[in-house]
């Protein structure tokens, strides 16, 4: 199976080729603006990398969040216009599985962070497993200091991945047991990776069923989302 993934939702953006679990071709970058112009100059480069076509896909897998609102919008607007366009399913994944997923520990628990700005983090627990992590504690958001209350009263080893270098310095100081690690951004690749196995057994919705999980009402509205008319979608 052929998967595009397009991640837009952090502090970082990405796209990816994934077939059969094994990454094809790649494009990233650091930086919370100016998705749009990012993505389709991306994904055209990621096409000719490969050396696809475009209708040769199965599959397109979009960061639906939690992250940055007007980059989880662009992100989806892009990737439900492309499954349109090219007559293929299209499926949602969780920015906090995406790290989970890439967390490096084999047997820490793991907390996942990404960072939504206004003193807030959206966090989830995952259990370690053979090949990944299972969520445990689902995502909920919160303060800074709310977050350190939740480490502090876990006895476990625990390890924290994603956009923790945004918290204050206070919320992981003096933490017993408590270990920080990559990776700071979830990546297109890693969603694919998410949602494989679903794919494979063709669990897919209709495009407009892919919906922004902000977890708090945006503080803007996006009006529309500007795509560039060359490489190979003319």
């Amino acid at each position: 199976m052929r998967i595009l993934g397009i991640d837009t939702a952090t502090g970082a953006s990405s796209v990816a080729l994934v077939e059969s679990r094994q990454l094809v071709a790649s494009a990233g970058r650091i930086g919370s603006r100016d998705h749009d112009a990012f993505l389709v100059p991306a994904i055209d480069f990621c096409f000719a990398q490969a050396g696809w076509h475009p209708d040769q896909l199965d599959a397109v897998v979009v960061d639906v969040g939690p992250g940055l609102f007007t980059g989880v919008r662009v992100g989806i607007a892009t990737a439900q216009g492309l499954a349109t366009m090219l007559g293929v399913p299209i499926m949602g994944a969780s920015s906090l599985d995406a790290l989970a997923l890439r967390a490096t520990t084999g047997h820490r628990y793991i907390w996942a962070v990404v960072d939504v700005r206004r003193g807030e983090v959206a966090v989830a627990g995952y259990q370690p497993v053979p090949g990944g992590a299972a969520l445990d504690a689902p995502p909920e958001l919160v303060g800074y200091q709310q977050f350190r209350g939740i480490l502090e009263s876990d006895a476990r080893e625990i390890l924290v991945v994603g956009d923790w270098e945004a918290l204050p310095r206070s919320v992981l100081r003096g933490l017993r047991g408590v270990r920080t690690g990559m990776p700071r951004y979830p990546s297109a690749d890693a969603l694919a990776e998410v949602v494989v196995s679903k794919a494979g057994r063709g669990e897919f919705g209709h495009p407009r069923e892919v919906r922004p999980f902000y977890m708090r009402e945006p503080d803007v509205t996006l009006g529309s989302v500007h795509r560039r008319e060359a490489g190979l979608w003319t």
